[in-house]
């Protein structure tokens, strides 16, 4: 028996010394597990065949760190260090959609050797998907796309991003439209229900120096539902998206007299249930009454239009850090419990749908040069109001305002890995110097643009180009307001079939930030990535 390469053996052998050079000592725990990866893909391509991935990536940048947009919506394989650089290697067996095998499996390991990050080895992917008909069973950590949205040229999803590090978890899903028989297609549902468990503990504990709140073994929970309706050339997607951090220990809690305290939150199936469906109360709540453990999500919404020669899709989100904005879309009043409006009415159109995210996409069929387009609008200065007060037997209101996006009074936030798993222009808690594991500056209002086309044929182009104005939270407000300008110029050119460097992907950025956001910084990218299917014979 022998193993050939359909992309031949030319780019092993100079990646392996490349990653030999960039971490000599991780070499051994790099070819154990290369050796386990490729044992395994031997036995089991007798059914299918498996995808082998191999990148590069080198980044170099001048200022306070690396740029927001050679760091930002990577899944978390990013670094803020100045210079910073990985070897990354994975081996795919992608489940079959065929409908004729009412079962199918697959499976993906994804691993990288790096120089720069928070963690020298980096185990990215490593999961197995087994699939009953339409439905989908995912156990490890996988990357899941954003939902609605242009995965290249989107700023982000404000719930379900992709910002951070995969959270190893067991997923159910549906992952594609499943139309609902006797309808003619005029109704189709998707989704997914997961529980799970962070990885950041040890992360924590050295960026917090253990002297700032940080929590271990932090429990996970997602759930998201979708419907489409329309068959046709037009058609409306809706979707509700929510998400839980619950369980495990919080450390470096004040009490009421500034003592460091240890919190030992709930982790029985009572934490599960309410993580599931919101109630229950925290640990620290006393006789203020709340709904257990950190509760995030989304609604969201989009409009497709589709015609020969283009395609528009205009999409919303609308964010909600608790039940008590869940179902306030208007947000003319405090929130729970008053219709008092406070706020005066502007002239602009924008300024009423505070915290929500609206977006644009425009694809251009016959436009090689100028295919995507994509403008969006987040706003998130609201967040129900500058004041939150629980009703007492001397003032019996109840206003549920300052919601602080994205951060807990108990868990570290809505953070994986010192990166948000939302939106990263809410500004992560790796920027922080401080060794607090918060989220900054999470009021602000941003417009961001998104371009895409081919220059020539194989020649690839990507430009983003974001501008922002942050207020910082309501209970940290920066002095003045802070703005910011982020850009990304990035070119791809994929080598022709019939060359040496077939099936590899060379890429260039150039990016830079202006502002007292991410301070000013210029950095370089060059990402060489490879792709092939590794097939096994019977000689």
């Amino acid at each position: 028996m022998y193993i050939e390469f359909l992309f031949g053996n030319e780019m092993i052998e100079p990646i392996l010394v490349v990653s030999l050079r960039l971490q000599k000592y991780k070499m051994k725990r790099l070819y154990v597990i290369l050796t386990t990866m490729l044992g395994l893909m031997y036995s089991l391509s007798a059914i299918a065949q498996v995808e082998l991935r191999e990148e590069v990536q080198w980044t170099n940048s001048s200022g306070d760190h690396t740029p927001l947009w050679l760091n930002a919506n990577k899944y978390g394989l990013s670094s803020l260090d100045k210079t910073n650089g990985y070897v990354r290697i994975g081996a795919f067996m992608p489940v079959e959609r065929d409908e004729a095998r009412r079962w199918s499996w697959g499976y993906g390991a994804d691993v990288a050797v790096t120089e720069g990050f928070s963690s020298r080895f980096v185990v990215q992917q490593a999961y197995a998907d087994v699939r009953w008909l339409k439905g989908v069973l995912t156990v490890g950590s996988k990357e899941q796309p954003m939902q609605l949205k242009n995965q290249l040229l989107s700023s982000g999803s404000q719930t379900f991003g992709i910002n951070a590090r995969p959270i190893p978890q067991v997923r159910l899903s549906l992952p594609e439209y499943w139309q609902v028989p006797g309808l003619r297609g005029w109704l189709s549902l998707k989704g997914h229900i997961a529980y799970g468990m962070a990885t950041d503990d040890g992360w924590q504990k050295d960026f917090s120096h253990d002297m700032t709140r940080r929590t271990e073994h932090t429990l996970y929970h997602s759930k998201a539902g979708y419907v489409k309706i329309g068959p046709g050339k037009i058609n409306v997607e809706a979707g509700l998206e929510m998400a839980t951090q619950f369980g495990g220990k919080t450390y470096n809690m004040e009490d009421a007299y500034g003592n460091k305290v240890i919190i030992k939150n709930k982790n029985n199936l009572s934490a599960f249930w309410h993580a599931l469906i919101p109630g229950g109360t925290d640990p620290t709540d006393g006789s203020f009454v709340n709904t257990e453990g950190n509760h995030v999500g989304s609604w969201v919404m989009r409009l497709n239009i589709d015609q020969p020669t283009w395609d528009l899709g205009i999409y919303a989100d609308q964010f909600f850090e608790d039940h008590s904005q869940m179902f306030h879309f208007s947000y003319n009043g405090y929130g729970q419990g008053t219709e008092k409006d406070v706020h005066k009415k502007s002239r602009y159109f924008l300024y009423d749908f505070k915290d929500w995210m609206l977006g644009v996409e425009l694809h251009l069929k016959e436009t090689p040069w100028l295919q995507r387009i994509v403008l969006e609008y987040l706003y998130t200065k609201y967040q129900g109001g500058p004041v939150y007060h629980d009703h007492t037997a001397n003032i019996n209101e109840q206003i549920s305002g300052c919601d602080n996006y994205y951060n807990h009074n108990i868990f570290t936030g809505w953070q994986h890995w010192g990166q948000v798993m939302g939106n990263p222009l809410y500004r992560s808690p790796l920027y922080n110097d401080n060794g607090e594991i918060r989220v900054l500056n999470n009021r602000f209002f941003a417009w961001h643009l998104g371009l895409s086309g081919k220059v020539v044929k194989r020649l690839d182009y990507r430009l983003l180009a974001t501008w922002q104005k942050g207020y910082g939270c309501y209970n940290y407000l920066l002095p003045d307001p802070a703005e910011n300008v982020s850009m990304l110029a990035e070119a791809g050119y994929r080598f022709p079939e019939n060359s040496i460097m077939k099936g590899c992907t060379l890429k260039g950025a150039f990016s830079f930030d202006s502002g007292k956001i991410y301070g000013d910084n210029v950095g370089v990218q060059l990402t060489l990535s490879h792709r092939g299917w590794l097939n096994i014979k019977n000689k």
